[in-house]
């Protein structure tokens, strides 16, 4: 495993960039909560263990419970997650997996119908930042924390 950031270190303002996005998505409104669960099904999808461990120990540091993040690659299925969640994911995986789904005009308008257009930007941002950490993630290994081993 390669233990350095060399994105940040060579490409330092475009890490900064991705910062400034963060920072965005934090303060925009969104629930924190669901941002959680958007970052670890967009890592789960994206096999980036970084970051599945990192937003699995952020969710629940931030009280979301175990159950449903055990649940979480089977939401379709799992009657524990809201309708809001349901289209936030749904949307993720839509944008994650562009290879396997489509971001279709009929589940953009059914993401409406839990989002304003002002959120689902937000959203969208969320998830466009997630997966780009991902693809950093898999590209460059960092080390999983040894006690998440």
């Amino acid at each position: 495993m390669r233990t350095s950031k060399p994105h940040a270190e060579f490409a330092p303002a475009a890490y900064q960039g991705l910062l400034q996005i963060y920072r965005h998505t934090r303060s925009c409104g969104l629930e924190h909560g669901l941002l959680h669960l958007v970052e670890l099904r967009a890592s789960q999808l994206n096999g980036c263990v970084f970051c599945m461990d990192m937003h699995a120990t952020e969710a629940l540091q931030a009280g979301e419970s175990p159950r449903r993040l055990h649940m979480l690659a089977g939401w379709r299925e799992a009657a524990v997650f809201t309708p809001r969640e349901r289209a936030a994911l749904a949307w993720t995986e839509a944008l994650t997996e562009l290879h396997r789904h489509q971001a279709s005009g009929a589940l953009y308008a059914a993401t409406l119908e839990q989002f304003t257009e002002q959120e689902l930007a937000d959203l969208t941002y969320a998830i466009t930042l997630i997966n780009a950490w991902n693809r950093l993630g898999v590209a460059f290994q960092p080390d999983v924390p040894a006690e998440a081993k």
